[in-house]
């Protein structure tokens, strides 16, 4: 019998795909508390903020 490689992800690739993921989001997140702030009135001057 043969050993054919499996079709699925390795689990190391599975993991550090998922860790950066959760780098990315951790960064996203930082940068909206340092400057959503910002952004929200940016675009409320311009009047693209009528949905809140």
């Amino acid at each position: 019998m043969k050993n054919t490689p499996s079709p699925a992800l390795p689990l190391w690739r599975i993991a550090l795909l998922v860790a950066a993921l959760a780098a990315a989001t951790g960064v996203a997140f930082a940068s909206w508390l340092d400057h959503g702030a910002g952004i929200f009135l940016a675009t409320v001057e311009s009047g693209l903020a009528w949905c809140f």
